[in-house]
């Protein structure tokens, strides 16, 4: 198995970049869903605004890097030419925290209102990381068996926390899994562990 340790521009500490970028995806949900989408930045640019532009720079800049063929410690080697997984998940995030900024999945206000995007949020930051490393050192059977076990304590954690209803986290939490197992060359699985529960999550819609 290719070990994704040689394959990250810094080595050992390129890697433990990426694994901690991972993580801390965590504050970027909490800190959207508590400003509020519709409080202003400015006196003319809203949360929501101000994060569509934060996302279009993020895409600009990759276009800059793939025109140079450009990669940056924590990065793998063949992100030199292909959009980079950072992108991919920025991306991904954006598009939840603009889905999910809107009926019927936003009720209530400040952290209330992210009852579905931080657990598929969450799912990026901490099911996405341990499946890695599990696969790593312990290969795929035993990826999936711990990032069902984490995304199900993701999911279950926000339906205590956040009131986000059990059934859905059911439903949900092994979509993020899923999402984290395909191995294509154009889309990131930033993207799929992201996409594939929101995608599950618009399928439910009618019902919530």
């Amino acid at each position: 198995m290719s070990d994704p340790i040689n394959h990250s521009i810094g080595g050992i500490k390129g890697h433990v970049l990426r694994r901690v970028i991972h993580v801390s995806m965590v504050f970027v949900p909490v800190i959207y869903y508590t400003q509020g989408a519709d409080r202003a930045v400015s006196q003319s640019v809203s949360v929501l605004e101000f994060s569509s532009y934060i996302v279009l720079a993020i895409q600009a800049l990759e276009i800059i890097r793939l025109t140079f063929g450009i990669t940056i410690i924590g990065q793998r080697k063949y992100e030199s030419r292909q959009v980079s997984a950072f992108a991919w998940g920025a991306l991904a995030i954006w598009i939840t925290m603009l889905v999910t900024t809107f009926r019927p999945f936003t009720v209530g206000s400040g952290i209330d209102a992210g009852l579905y995007g931080i657990p598929i949020i969450f799912g990026l930051a901490f099911v996405d990381p341990v499946m890695g490393e599990m696969r790593r050192l312990r290969g795929n059977k035993s990826a999936v068996v711990a990032g069902t076990v984490v995304s199900l304590l993701v999911w279950i954690g926000c339906h205590l926390w956040l009131a986000t209803p059990l059934w859905v986290s059911l439903l949900l939490a092994p979509l993020t899994v899923i999402g984290e197992l395909p191995s294509v060359k154009f889309i990131d699985d930033n993207a799929t562990i992201i996409l594939l529960p929101l995608g599950g999550l618009l399928l439910l819609s009618p019902f919530l």
